[in-house]
């Protein structure tokens, strides 16, 4: 996912400002876009050039309002976001933090439906639209379609330990993150400001109950994991760790998780094809619980483990757009 180093900043105000570059967004015929999209963005420049095209492939003038917020980056991230000229606003700040860019570009965002996306991730117009219907028709405050895990570079145990976990209850329903969620305005209204935590996905989840919140089924959008066992280690254990801190820091949202477990026990004892596959998945998560546990009582903000290995197969295509 997107990654970088969450900074807690003291007194320290940002006042998001638009660079002279960026043109003001276009409106449809209806006088205003259909949905904000904010892209929190840290030396991004090898994949958010697809994030990018795949989003606009097929979106009507002026239907969404795309703000990408590079933070603390030293490369080209600003650049390639400002290749697509009039279709995506650019914000920029010297704070390496994926949250300070959450809260800049949210305080930039025009509209509702509000889709906050990773830019490592591949979602199409059809999954946005049909997710911000779901939103729109007012039964649920949040709402993300169904994830897909692409594989097809990831080793042997890479995919092994994701034949696994995806067998979780936590997947069955109302899933909100692994890089894209949503809000309507009622839900935003709940959430205020993101707290300079590292799990935000999981922190919105947890902020509505089960019934508030749905998985939309009819489109999917496309996550590649790492490629190799140590990549994945990596980036499991900055998420335990900030699920750790979830708790930490707000204990009242925690939720009861023995009848999953014992639903997840079940699940692999029914399928012994899998039995070999759960070795690998039970070993990465003692692993990762081990490390993020120690990461997170010798205190301080947390260190954002990049996968760089998922991303390799796509710089060229952004070194690309800035050539054009």
């Amino acid at each position: 996912m997107t990654g970088n180093n969450d900074q807690f900043e003291t007194s320290t105000v940002i006042i998001p400002t638009v660079t002279p570059h960026d043109p003001p967004v276009s409106r449809n015929a209806f006088g205003r876009c259909a949905m904000s999209i904010i892209i929190p963005a840290h030396n991004e420049e090898a994949v958010l050039g697809r994030c990018l095209r795949d989003l606009l492939n097929g979106a009507r003038q002026g239907e969404l309002d795309i703000i990408v917020v590079c933070n603390g980056c030293t490369d080209q991230t600003a650049e390639v976001a400002r290749s697509f000229g009039r279709s995506v606003r650019v914000l920029e700040t010297s704070i390496p933090s994926k949250i300070t860019a959450l809260n800049m570009g949210d305080r930039a965002a025009r509209v509702f439906p509000r889709f906050y996306v990773d830019a490592d991730v591949v979602l199409t117009i059809g999954a946005l639209r049909n997710t911000a219907a779901a939103l729109r028709a007012g039964m649920f405050l949040a709402a993300a379609p169904e994830v897909e895990w692409n594989l097809r570079h990831s080793n042997c145990f890479v995919r092994a330990f994701y034949a696994v976990w995806q067998l979780q209850p936590y997947f069955d329903a109302g899933r909100l993150g692994a890089g894209v969620y949503a809000l309507s305005e009622a839900g935003h209204a709940r959430l205020g400001e993101f707290p300079q935590i590292t799990a935000d996905d999981e922190y919105v989840r947890r902020l509505f109950l089960p019934e508030e919140r749905v998985t939309v089924t009819e489109n999917t959008f496309q996550v590649t994991p790492p490629r190799t066992l140590r990549d994945l280690i990596k980036i499991k254990t900055r998420s335990r760790r900030g699920n750790l801190e979830l708790v930490q820091k707000f204990p009242h949202l925690s939720r009861p998780a023995r009848e999953s477990r014992w639903k997840f026990l079940a699940r692999i004892a029914v399928r012994p094809w899998l039995w070999l596959s759960s070795l690998v998945y039970f070993a990465v998560v003692a692993q990762t619980s081990v490390r993020a546990r120690r990461t997170l009582k010798r205190g301080g903000a947390a260190v954002w483990e990049r996968d760089l290995s998922s991303r390799v197969n796509v710089a060229s295509e952004s070194k690309d757009l800035l050539r054009s």
